[in-house]
């Protein structure tokens, strides 16, 4: 059982970095804005005043140290799927693991993003509130295929 958990940790955090590698890309090659982690940060810091769901994140109290909470935040879920996937698929597939239930399984995570996290830092259900909520999911689409790729490669390892 620690060997599934260690492996899907490593799973984690190679797709959560390669997964942050291809926002960075985007930046640079595109202009795209990176994800602002300390806005997830921020709403991370007031779940335990019972406020999952704001109209506007940015305009909600500052906490302590946000930027680093949402850093925190975005790894400890990207670790928290990689194992999820481990004990979903089980030893046989981390012996021979297979690109599609990774990517499947990382589309599929997306829901926790459109139907929890945007609406809670009121964007709206999937992205609905943007100035362009097909190319925000599009994005969302693509960064979780990376982050599936990621999945599989940390398989590998």
């Amino acid at each position: 059982m620690t060997d599934l958990i260690g492996a899907g940790v490593v799973m984690g955090l190679v797709a959560t970095a390669m997964m942050d590698a291809w926002a960075i890309l985007l930046r640079r090659a595109a202009g795209v804005p990176q994800p602002n982690w300390a806005m997830v940060g921020r709403w991370v810091g007031h779940l335990p005043r019972w406020r999952l769901f704001h109209d506007d994140i940015s305009a909600a109290a500052p906490v302590a140290e946000e930027l680093r909470l949402g850093w925190a935040f975005h790894y400890a879920v990207g670790v928290i799927y990689g194992v999820a996937l481990v004990f979903l698929m089980g030893p046989a597939w981390l012996a021979a693991p297979s690109f599609l239930p990774a990517w499947v399984f990382s589309i599929l995570m997306l829901g926790f993003g459109w139907f929890l996290l945007q609406p809670g830092l009121g964007l709206g259900v999937a992205a609905s509130k943007t100035a362009n909520p097909m190319k925000t999911r599009a994005l969302g689409l693509v960064a979780h295929t990376v982050f599936g790729l990621g999945l599989w490669l940390g398989a590998l390892v």
